[in-house]
């Protein structure tokens, strides 16, 4: 793969990164094709006016990653407190996984986080979402099952914080 960069999506990254989400999201099993979910995840210009949505390109313009950025406040943020700063929706094509795409972006909430004055970040994650683990806790998140919650019935989501 080639070198990857990181930056604040722009709307004619949209429909890649919704493209690329579903894929994720619902060609991956983590999601229904019928879940209202699912719009939620393609509807990235919306969650662009409200949260950062970053997006991880290669030298030849390919997209092979996305992330949700957003402070405790903002509507995006579902389990950021005060001084709290969330991750959401992460996404990595299949092919870029391993090879840094994943981490850049994490990398680049962890410094808005910081550049926010933010005391932690906060992110929650499926309980199938094993590559998604793997690279949290590679990068200092630890779980906080006390912070695990559902919502929606029947689904379960597992909570992870990095102390900033």
């Amino acid at each position: 793969m080639a070198h990857v960069t990181v930056a604040r999506a722009h709307p004619d990254q949209y429909d890649a990164i919704a493209a690329l989400v579903d894929d994720v999201y619902v060609g991956g099993g983590f999601t229904g094709p019928d879940s209202p979910y699912r719009e939620t995840l393609r509807d990235v210009a919306g969650r662009a006016a409200r949260a950062e949505v970053l997006v991880a390109i290669t030298d030849d313009d390919r997209v092979v990653g996305t992330v949700t950025y957003a402070e405790h406040g903002a509507p995006d943020a579902h389990v950021a407190g005060p001084g709290e700063a969330e991750i959401r929706m992460l996404a990595v094509a299949p092919a870029a996984r391993r090879r840094g795409a994943g981490t850049a972006l994490v990398d680049a909430c962890v410094g808005l986080a910081r550049a926010a004055g933010a005391r932690r970040i906060r992110l929650s994650t499926e309980p199938e979402m094993t590559d998604a683990h793997r690279l949290y806790e590679g990068l200092g998140f630890v779980r906080t099952p006390e912070r695990d919650w559902s919502p929606w019935p029947g689904g379960s989501l597992l909570a992870y914080v990095l102390e900033l």
